[in-house]
Parts: structure tokens; C-alpha cells; sequence
């Protein structure tokens, strides 16, 4: 709700402002900066005083777009208060008859100009009416230039400022040299030079004296930074120029350009280029809807895949967990070797399978990374569901796998799952790339370098935008690598992610269904013609190394592929059976070959544990392996002709018998071969991390409501008219402040209100200490307790009165 134009009825404060302004202009302002809420204030003027906090103005000013944030810096180097005219003139600027370009830039500005002004109302940044434009004291406090902090304008101090710590004698001598006639003061002189630089036709006139190589020091000084260094004996041009105060002293090495001179050189502008219009952001390739999805399916099949692969190579021997928390760079290569990916992908992928609650520490002594038991559900989803709980857990997620391998401001690096990935800004960016993605026609991918134009421009302050444009960058290339884009476009499935409803029935149809059966080819490979159920490809991954991945997945069979098999339980029979079954094409020779030879060597040597041994019928491979000058690091010596003793322990043993070629079996203390599969490990149930929000979270309308229903009552309170007290009693409360009785005044006040049936007002401090003002009509008064109808409450209440700080009684006309 506007404030009154007219300077009669213009309010007087901010307080006053938001007074006027309607329930819903007031619950708008508290949507749009919900740290006010944080308490909620107890009435308008705490509201005020909160809304003008560094702190509250700090973010409320990070919150506005490019031209709102130019306005109120113009604002902050215009006269307060400013009429709405000077802040036109210095967003527009004296435009040329004949300049068209300027012209159509100046209406621009005035068409968006009220938007601005209106905006920047709202957010209880600037009060008043349009002749007497106010800007809150501490947005012009961090908005307008000084010495220490130039301003975004690139202008300087006003003449006044400058000439603060001048002395009157100097500042005289600036006067007659600027052809003014002597004053009896300095502030007199101050103004006059003022408004010489003030006057247009003047100041040109006195700028037409100036020589050449002037008018060259104030060029490149007019658009900032408008300080300059001098030596102790400056150039003529300087000296003509400090001479007539056009540049005047900051320091005794240092000069400054005023404001007032700036601008006229300017053309009256505050800023270089005002951008008024957001950058558009258009199509710059087109494609086919279906092409895009069916190329965001296949983006999504390849993420399901990883993550899945990812989150198996953890449930046996997970990787640990640092000291501070976090994965270990060693741990991080090994695992994206194992990928066959880049470690930054592997580091998207980890951090997409914790934020989705399907990786995390399992919290033991020996604390380890681990599957929860939410993966177990998981993996057994329909893929487009699987597909669809990634991309939910992604998009509000404020942890950025992208930041690991840096540094923070203690030099720190930051490593994958550790500590301090957090980015409050990430969802509200992911979201609005998207949200520009959709705004294009379907199928069209649009320019990065626009995206990020437009997005500097909705969010401008410095250091913001920086890094929201590389969490833009990153939304770009994560968003397609899941699937929510294809070809650099939003899919359907992106779209209705984006929309809040379910992306799964939209994906199924575009996935392909897993399928039953492998190609067996004779160069010991298996080709899947696409997904494959979940029996088959888990045993397949045991049986087989992937050698590519793709459309179609190419499997290779060698040695240590099926000895892996028949070290997991398998038998040779069973695994013939299994590629029999299993195979479009015969089961070719040389793999039949392959495990059969394999499995007749398999467990040929047996190794157990007495520090450990090798025991074998056939003592000729003893023989063998004894004359091997490869097993002499395994410390190996004859007991009996089939057993060899062994120093190594059993594990390192059999290692190094399969690196010479042998192919062992481990055998448990009764003799029998030990089935080498590890047990799946899970960490006990585990929650997904907890977005961390930038700022108080957004309230909904219920708080809202009671908030505002909340201030209105205390204003009530805070403004309602008191009687004066007689002579003899305690002096009520200044406006604002709690009323202050004593104990047998404010118990004698209170009685005889309830028997009167008047309304009183009181202060109350509750049991957690906070003060607030009461308009109550008592009803009863009994056992140290008043009881009565709360005006500011709309309810019937009870208050101790060893809590009540002091009560008056109110005008007959309040209530």
C-alpha cells in the first residue's frame, strides 16, 4: 500500500509507513523478508526498528533485481528527502533532442521507474510521498560513497563533505578563484560553491576557463573511482583545477571529485548505463521435443546405472570416514577409477546418492561410508520411480558436489561428504535455470552466457552474483547429466519436476524395459541389448568385467572374472546352466573352454590359517611353486610332501599365488572350501540430509496471519491514549514504553477497572522475559491473578500480576 503523496499527509517515519499499509501489504512485507519474524515484533515500531537493521537491510538488498538496486543507490546520492523528479533526472539524465538511442533509454527508465520505487516500498526500504522520497537511514548508509567504501555509482562526497575538515580560510580562497564574492562564514561559502556546481549554465561557463589537459583529469575521473593521487607540486591542469574547488583535498596526497561536479559533467546521470529491462533470455538451437526427451531417458538409464554401481562398490569395504568428516582424495580417485569416470563426476554422483539417503556413515568406531537400508529399497523401484526420487533429492539439495577440491577462508580444502559443501543459494538458482528453461519454446536450449546475464541481473550484489553464477553453470551441466535436460533443453520429465508433480509417468514411457537375455559372442564377450533384470545383471557383474557402457553394455569374461564367480559359491555346472538359459546365441566354445579350465584348477591349492599354508594332492605343483623365485616373499617352506607353511598371512597369500597364476581356493579350519563373498553391509536407518536454507525459511499463511494479527494488537496497545495520572501517583510510560507502577497502584487500578468494567492498559514480562503492552478489561482479580477480556488478543486471559510492570487507565473514547 503507497504512502499518501501529498507532503500534508506524507508520514513523518518508516513506523508510520507500515502503519498505514493494509493487513495483506503487511504480511507481503513479512513473505518477502521473514528474518522480521524472528521474533515476531510486538508491534509496528519494533517492526520499523527490525527493518532497519544492518543485518535485515544487508539481505533485503542482496534480494533486488539490477535496476531496483540502481534506484536506491541513486536514492542514496540524491538529496533526503528526494522528490520522485531528481530521481528520474539522475536515472535518465538530460537526453538529447536529436538522440533517439538516449531518448528511447530515458523512456525506458521512466516506464520501469515506478515498478522500482514500488518494489523497493514494499521490502520497507523507502518511505514517504513522491515529493519527499525517503531512503531507510541504513541502505543509504551502505549504499552512498566514502572514502573507505566507493559507492556503485562510481560518485564521490558532496561539496559539503569534502570540505568538512577544511579550513574557512581555504575554503574563501575556492570562492573568489570559483568568482563567487567573499562570505562572512564557511558554511555560507560551502553553500554558495554548492549550488555554482549546482547551476548548469554557471558551471559550464566556469568549466570553459579550464585548460585543455583539465578537462582530461576529469574525464577520467567523472565515472569513477573519483579519487585521485597527487604529488607535492601538481601540474598546472591539477592546480587550476584544486584551485577552483572542481577537485578538492581527501588526504595530503589524495584528491576527490565532488558529487555535484561529477554529475553535471555527466549529464546529470548517477550510473554510466542503467539496465531498466531484464536481458532476455531466448532460444539459440531448437530441437525436437521427442529427441530431447528421448536423449534425457537415456541420461537418466546411464545416472541409475552409475549410482547403483556406485553404492554396491561401497557395501563391502565402504570407504572411511575423516577425522573432520569427509571422503579422502585417495578414496575419491579409487572409487572413480572404479566408476571409469572423473573424480568432479564422481563427486556429483556421491553426494546425489547421499543427499538422496542412500549413502552414509555408518557410524561404528571404525566409522565407515555404507548403503542404508533405504538403497535396498530403492534399487528394487521401477526404474523411472529410482529416476525420479535422484531428481527430487537434487533439485532442493543445498550440498555442491562441485566445490570439493577447493579451499575456504581458512585454507582448508573441502573434501566430498565433508562438512562444508553447503550452498543456501543452490535450490533458489537450480530452480530459476529451470524456470527460464521452461519459459522457451518446447525443445529449445538456451545460451549459458544469457542464463547467466539474466541471472546477474536479478541478483546483482557482488560476491551473490559470483557465486551464483558458477552454481548456474553447475546447474547447467548436473541437470544433464541426470536426465532433466537433454541436448541443453528441459525434458517433460524436467517440466514436471519443475511443476511439483511426479516426472515417473512421464520417463517410463521413454525407458527401455529391462531385458532377460545376453549375446554370447565367440571373443569371450556378452553384449546386453539394453537394461537387464536384476538376477540376471547381478550375477552377470560377478561372472563378467563391463568393458563399455552404452546403449547396449559389453560384458568380457576372462580368468579373474570367473574365478570371481566360483570364489562367490558358483559351480562350474551352474554357470553353464546360467549362460545356457540366459543366451539368444549359443554358448560359444571358448567360453564352455574357459570355465571349465578354470574350474579344474580352482582349489586345486587350498590356503588356511596357521600363520597360513598351501596344501595341494599333486606335490609336484608344491615343487613347483617352492623353485618359483616370485614366492620367495610369501616365506614358503615344505612340512609335508602336499603342505607348504607360509609366513604371509592367508589373505596376502592368496593374493600373491594368483599374481603368479595359480588360481587357490581359501579353506576353513574343518577343511572345506570358503565361499569368498562378503556380506552386504548397511548402516543403521538413516534420514537424507536436511537442506540447509538460506535465511529463516519462508512463512506460510497461517504464520503469517497470526503475525500480523499479533503486531496489529500490539499497536494497539503502544498507541492507545492513557488518561494523565493524578499528581500523586507514579508517572505513566513515554509512547513505546512499559507503563510503571507499583504493586498496590497497579492491584488497586486493576480492582477497580473490574468493577467499573473499564479497560486498562498494562505491561507484562512472561515467563521467558519477554515485555509486551496489553489493553485487558478486568473481569476478576483474585489469588494474585486478573482475569479478563484481552483487546490486543481478541480472548479472555489470565496474567499474574507480579508479572504486570505497571497499568494506566486509558481515555474514555479508546475502546
Amino acid at each position: 500500500m503507497p504512502e499518501p503523496r501529498t507532503a500534508g499527509t506524507a508520514p513523518r517515519s518508516l513506523a508510520e509507513a507500515l502503519r498505514a499499509r493494509d493487513d495483506a501489504a503487511l504480511a507481503a512485507l513479512l513473505r518477502a523478508r521473514p528474518d522480521l519474524l524472528s521474533p515476531v515484533p510486538g508491534d509496528v515500531t519494533q517492526l520499523a526498528t527490525r527493518a532497519g537493521t544492518r543485518a535485515s537491510v544487508v539481505r533485503a538488498l542482496e534480494h533486488l533485481d539490477r535496476f531496483t538496486l540502481q534506484t536506491a543507490e541513486a536514492l542514496a546520492v540524491a538529496p533526503d528527502p528526494c522528490p520522485y523528479g531528481v530521481l528520474e533526472t539522475l536515472l535518465t539524465g538530460a537526453a538529447p533532442d536529436g538522440d533517439d538511442d538516449r531518448r528511447e533509454a530515458a523512456d525506458a527508465v521512466r516506464a520501469a521507474l515506478p515498478g522500482a520505487v514500488r518494489a523497493l516500498r514494499d521490502q520497507a526500504l523507502l518511505w514517504g510521498g513522491e515529493d519527499s522520497l525517503r531512503l531507510v537511514r541504513t541502505a543509504r548508509e551502505l549504499l552512498a560513497p566514502s572514502a573507505s567504501r566507493p559507492s556503485p555509482t562510481g560518485l564521490g562526497p558532496t561539496v559539503a563533505e569534502a570540505t568538512a575538515g577544511m579550513s574557512p580560510g581555504r575554503i574563501q580562497e575556492i570562492v573568489l578563484a570559483a568568482g563567487l564574492p567573499a562570505t562572512h562564514d564557511a558554511v555560507s561559502a560551502v553553500s554558495a560553491l554548492t549550488a555554482l556546481f549546482a547551476d548548469g549554465e554557471r558551471m559550464s561557463a566556469l568549466l570553459d576557463e579550464a585548460p585543455a589537459e583539465a578537462h582530461q583529469v576529469l574525464g577520467r575521473l567523472v565515472w569513477g573511482p573519483p579519487y585521485g593521487e597527487v604529488t607535492a607540486h601538481p601540474t598546472p591542469p591539477v592546480r587550476w583545477l584544486r584551485d577552483h574547488g572542481l577537485l578538492l583535498p581527501a588526504s595530503t596526497r589524495t584528491v576527490v571529485l565532488p558529487r555535484e561536479v561529477a554529475l553535471h559533467l555527466r549529464g546529470g546521470l548517477a550510473h554510466r548505463t542503467v539496465e531498466p529491462v531484464a536481458p532476455p533470455v531466448e532460444a539459440a538451437r531448437e530441437h525436437r521435443p521427442q529427441l530431447v526427451d528421448a536423449n534425457a531417458a537415456g541420461q537418466a538409464l546411464a545416472a541409475l546405472s552409475t549410482v547403483e554401481e556406485l553404492v554396491k562398490y561401497w557395501e563391502h569395504t565402504g570407504p572411511a570416514v575423516l577425522r573432520a568428516g569427509g571422503l579422502a582424495v585417495r578414496d575419491l580417485k579409487r572409487t572413480a577409477a572404479a566408476l571409469d569416470t572423473t573424480e568432479a563426476l564422481t563427486a556429483f554422483w556421491i553426494e546425489l546418492a547421499y543427499a538422496a539417503g542412500l549413502l552414509a556413515s555408518d557410524g561404528e568406531a571404525d566409522e565407515r561410508y555404507a548403503p542404508t537400508p533405504a538403497f535396498d529399497t530403492w534399487v528394487e523401484l521401477p526404474p523411472a520411480e529410482r529416476w525420479s526420487a535422484l531428481a527430487a533429492a537434487w533439485l532442493p539439495a543445498t550440498r555442491t558436489a562441485a566445490l570439493a577440491g577447493e579451499q575456504d577462508a581458512k585454507g582448508r580444502t573441502l573434501s566430498v561428504l565433508g562438512p562444508d559443501l553447503d550452498r543456501s543459494a543452490a535450490p533458489e538458482v537450480r530452480r530459476r535455470v529451470l524456470e527460464l528453461l521452461a519459459a522457451l519454446p518446447e525443445g529449445g536450449s538456451a545460451d549459458p552466457a544469457a542464463l547467466l546475464a539474466r541471472l546477474a541481473w536479478e541478483r546483482p550484489v557482488r560476491g551473490t552474483s559470483e557465486l551464483r553464477a558458477r552454481l548456474a553453470r553447475w546447474t547447467l551441466e548436473e541437470a544433464e547429466l541426470l536426465g532433466v535436460t537433454g541436448r541443453g533443453a528441459l525434458s517433460a520429465p524436467g517440466r514436471a519436476l519443475l511443476a511439483h508433480e511426479d516426472p515417473g509417468p512421464l520417463l517410463a514411457p521413454l525407458l527401455p524395459e529391462p531385458v532377460d537375455h545376453v549375446l554370447l559372442q565367440a571373443d569371450l564377450t556378452a553384449v546386453a541389448p539394453g537394461p537387464l533384470r536384476r538376477p540376471l545383471g547381478d550375477v552377470l557383474a560377478v561372472l563378467a568385467d563391463v568393458e563399455s557402457k552404452g546403449g547396449a553394455t559389453v560384458y568380457r569374461f576372462t580368468p579373474g572374472s570367473v574365478r570371481r564367480a566360483l570364489d562367490a559359491g558358483h559351480t562350474a555346472v551352474d554357470l553353464h546352466a546360467f549362460l545356457a538359459e540366459h543366451s539368444r546365441t549359443p554358448v560359444p566354445q571358448p567360453l564352455s573352454y574357459l570355465i571349465d579350465d578354470v574350474a579344474r584348477r580352482h582349489g586345486h591349492l587350498r590356503v588356511g590359517a596357521a600363520s597360513s599354508y598351501v596344501r595341494c594332492d599333486d606335490d609336484a605343483v608344491l615343487g613347483e611353486l617352492l623353485a618359483d623365485k616370485r614366492s620367495a616373499g610369501l616365506g614358503l617352506r615344505r612340512l609335508a610332501p602336499t603342505v607348504l607353511a607360509a609366513q604371509a598371512e592367508p589373505g596376502a597369500l592368496l593374493e600373491g599365488l594368483r599374481a603368479m597364476g595359480y588360481a587357490p581356493a581359501a579353506e576353513s579350519r574343518t577343511g572345506d572350501v570358503l565361499v569368498a563373498r562378503a556380506d552386504a553391509h548397511r548402516t543403521p536407518r538413516r534420514a537424507a540430509p536436511v537442506p540447509v536454507p538460506e535465511g529463516p525459511p519462508v512463512p506460510d499463511a497461517t504464520l503469517l496471519g497470526a503475525a500480523v494479527r499479533a503486531i496489529r494488537a500490539g499497536d494497539l496497545a503502544a498507541t492507545a491514549v492513557r488518561k494523565e495520572p493524578a499528581p500523586s501517583a507514579t508517572a505513566s510510560a513515554a509512547p513505546g514504553e512499559l507503563p510503571r507502577t507499583s504493586a498496590a497502584e497497579t492491584l488497586a487500578t486493576v480492582q477497580a477497572a473490574a468493577l467499573t468494567g473499564s479497560a486498562v492498559w498494562i505491561g507484562y514480562v512472561n515467563a521467558e522475559g519477554a515485555a509486551s503492552q496489553r489493553v485487558i478489561a478486568p473481569v476478576r482479580v483474585e489469588g494474585g491473578f486478573v482475569t479478563g477480556y484481552d483487546h490486543t488478543a481478541d480472548e479472555v486471559r489470565t496474567y499474574a500480576l507480579h508479572r504486570v510492570t505497571g497499568v494506566a487507565e486509558l481515555a474514555d473514547d479508546q475502546l
